[in-house]
């Protein structure tokens, strides 16, 4: 007999009433695996799989926007205690992923790193970018839109059945490339490149590797000296559990040079040198230039501090775990997932092949969040840290009615 949505919270619930702090039974740590849903009330609303569309951000961060607009209600901060307090979620970025603070700027969107750097390269007539096929619809954007102002070629590598491997991108890349563009987690399917063999293999041939980190960070364990990349950008919304309008933006320190900043504002200002002059920033705080959204800021640094104390490392276990119970468990049903199977992500897409408004209507009767794509004949699902095996065939029992 299948449980019902109310069912299984009520059952959930109760286990974690019988569990009490330091004394957890083995049903409750299974239930809650990281000890972390008490701080996410989402889980009491639905079977949330939908991370890799918007985060639910858990109450320690939501409680930091709150103080910081309840004091704008009351004394607003300086402008120097909220510059103060980037300085100090830069450095836990830098920390998160093993940079250095001054190679970490905030940005406001994913995109806006990527359009920064392009504009950098200067690409004209005879240059090329090579990208794949399983990108983020802006770079596709961005580059067609430099295609047919300045001549710039686009190469597009193919995916074969839902992964790229590394040598597909050999033979796209030339002495004319300027950089490789990947993401590097897919949003369309979750694959998950291989930075370091990626990185690896485009410094052989002379070029750079960017990464749209924005499906990965806060999910995957990221080490940029590591992983070798020159450049990523990702949005605070998803996996990092924070919100919207703020977006770091990596370049690795010998690259510094090569990447000016676009446009120019105070918050650039080092340094007043009196009439009118002033030394400016000439770490990553140079593509910062403006007052930033600085509820998000403070948001973001309680999110950081929430992942550091978790651990990224059991994140990615445990969520990464989920998508491959819930891959194995489709696979078994014989639908067709389009996710690579083993793939070091918590994503997972697959085709239902079933009328789409029934396949709805079915999900959202057992009270499960996630996301349809290419018209809905698609289901793309995103376990997180707050997920737990039950909730994975909670789904798989609704997939199992269609198989």
């Amino acid at each position: 007999m299948k449980t019902t949505r109310r069912e299984f919270i009520g059952s959930v619930s109760a286990a974690a009433v019988i569990a009490q702090p330091g004394t957890a039974s083995p049903a409750a740590a299974a239930e809650d695996p990281l000890g972390v849903r008490g701080d996410f009330p989402v889980v009491e609303e639905s079977v949330y799989l939908n991370c890799a569309y918007i985060a639910p951000s858990p109450l320690p961060v939501v409680d930091a926007v709150r103080a910081f607009l309840e004091q704008k209600t009351r004394i607003p901060l300086s402008l120097g205690a909220m510059v103060e307090e980037t300085g100090v979620v830069r450095r836990k970025l830098a920390r998160l992923v093993g940079a250095g603070e001054h190679e970490i700027a905030l940005l406001f969107t994913t995109t806006e790193g990527e359009n920064i750097l392009a504009r950098a390269l200067d690409l004209g007539p005879g240059d090329n970018v090579v990208i794949d096929d399983l990108h983020f619809q802006s770079t596709y954007v961005l580059y067609q839109q430099l295609a047919e102002t300045r001549g710039v070629e686009i190469r597009v590598v193919p995916s074969r059945g839902g992964a790229i491997a590394v040598e597909a991108f050999a033979e796209h890349i030339d002495e004319r490339t300027r950089v490789v563009s990947v993401t590097w987690v897919s949003n369309q399917n979750g694959y998950c490149h291989d930075l370091k063999a990626l990185a690896d293999l485009v410094h052989a041939r002379g070029t750079y590797l960017y990464a749209d980190a924005v499906q990965g960070l806060g999910m995957l364990d990221l080490d940029v000296k590591e992983a070798g990349i020159d450049f990523f950008t990702a949005g605070t919304y998803k996996w990092l559990l924070a919100g919207h309008g703020v977006a770091p933006f990596y370049v690795r320190e010998e690259l510094l040079d090569l990447v000016p900043p676009d446009r120019f504002g105070h918050l650039h200002v080092a340094e007043s040198l009196g009439d009118y002059r002033f030394r400016l920033h000439d770490d990553a705080r140079k593509y910062e230039y403006a007052s930033l959204t600085f509820e998000s800021i403070y948001g973001l640094g309680a999110a950081l501090d929430y992942l550091l104390r978790i651990g990224v490392k059991n994140i990615e276990r445990h969520t990464v775990g989920l998508a491959h119970r819930l891959h194995e468990g489709l696979t078994a049903q014989g639908h067709a997932v389009w996710t690579p199977p083993g793939n070091r992500s918590s994503i997972v897409t697959f085709e239902h092949g079933q009328d789409v408004e029934m396949v709805q209507r079915a999900v959202d009767e057992a009270g499960i969040t996630l996301s349809y794509r290419d018209e809905g004949t698609k289901i793309r699902a995103s376990p997180a840290l707050f997920n737990n095996a039950a909730e994975i065939d909670a789904l798989l029992d609704v997939t199992g009615a269609w198989a």
